[in-house]
């Protein structure tokens, strides 16, 4: 069997998201910063991510994270899915922590360590239990705010909804699911994926007209509230692609929403549930001019370490996803 390429990857969910970290098979990357070294992939390097994150090797739901040198952070890493690539990520961020611990390359009983991403940089506590296994991972995000309230959205078949926008290191259209029709649960995936598609591109018109909005392609963010402090959530990314975890950045961005709409403090929590019943739990750990520095806790678990390969003569490369 002759092979073109070679990856040595460590799989990982975290609350159900997948989340795969390439170690190497990668070409050298060029960069100061952690997002130079992303931009550098990208333009040079693109059709790699179709390789590794692609059917057959992969799904649409995928992420990879990249390890690249940083210079102002222990670490560095940056963000690649199936159709963009992201400036953040909080379950991948999860699950580096894991695979790092995994690999030894983090010692019982660290505390944490710093990470550069392309949103900027991120503090990762880390908690560990007796048996020295990590337990926990305390995820302190990028600055995170609601920039917009109450956006109605005419979607395709006439019917409205209603849509905050917030950042929480990539941008949210934050949806009640109650209001969308829609029930949060695995059996009800599908028309959940339907209704967010539209509500991306009902969104995407919308602000082609109105300057005011953030000029963003927002993922959609469901929620059906259990009282105050929590909620299920329902993250759809495409027309063929959902976040199975509660989401780090789209948590972020919920925190920031209900800060900046009064209904939770500084110090007060939060928890996020997933559609599989798996959940973060989450703080407002700061406030100040406008924005709110959130903290996101969880923890992943390993799946595989394996190594991908690709023959020469596969006809299916590049990969393919069907939508």
């Amino acid at each position: 069997m002759r092979t073109t390429h070679a990856f040595s990857v460590i799989d990982s969910h975290t609350a159900g998201h997948p989340t795969r970290v390439i170690f190497s098979g990668l070409p050298a990357l060029k960069g100061e910063t952690v997002k130079d070294q992303r931009d550098d992939f990208r333009g040079r390097h693109d059709h790699l991510r179709g390789l590794l994150l692609h059917e057959p090797r992969g799904h649409a739901a995928m992420v990879g994270l990249i390890p690249v040198p940083a210079r102002v952070a222990d670490y560095g890493a940056f963000f690649i899915s199936s159709y963009i690539y992201l400036d953040m990520c909080g379950h991948a961020t999860i699950g580096l922590a894991k695979t790092l611990a995994a690999t030894g390359q983090l010692q019982s009983g660290t505390p944490g360590f710093s990470l550069e991403t392309p949103a900027g940089i991120v503090d990762v506590g880390l908690r560990w239990n007796a048996d020295g296994e990590l337990q926990t991972v305390h995820l302190t995000n990028v600055a995170s705010h609601l920039a917009a309230r109450d956006v109605a959205l005419t979607l395709a078949d006439g019917t409205t909804v209603h849509a905050d926008l917030a950042y929480g290191g990539i941008w949210y259209a934050i949806v009640d699911a109650k209001e969308a029709g829609l029930i949060l649960d695995p059996d009800h995936v599908g028309a959940a994926m339907q209704s967010g598609q539209a509500i991306k591109t009902a969104y995407k018109a919308l602000a082609k007209i109105r300057a005011d909005l953030p000029q963003a392609d927002p993922s959609v963010l469901f929620v059906a509230e259990n009282g105050a402090a929590e909620a299920r959530h329902l993250v759809v990314l495409a027309s063929n692609k959902f976040d199975r975890s509660p989401c780090g950045t789209g948590t972020s961005a919920r925190l920031a929403q209900l800060h900046a709409r009064g209904r939770l403090g500084v110090g007060e929590t939060y928890k996020a549930k997933s559609v599989l019943g798996t959940s973060f739990d989450a703080v407002v750990v700061s406030a100040a001019d406008g924005k709110i520095t959130p903290r996101i806790s969880g923890i992943a678990h390993i799946s595989a370490f394996s190594t991908i390969v690709c023959e020469g003569s596969d006809p299916l490369a590049p990969g393919f996803l069907c939508r």
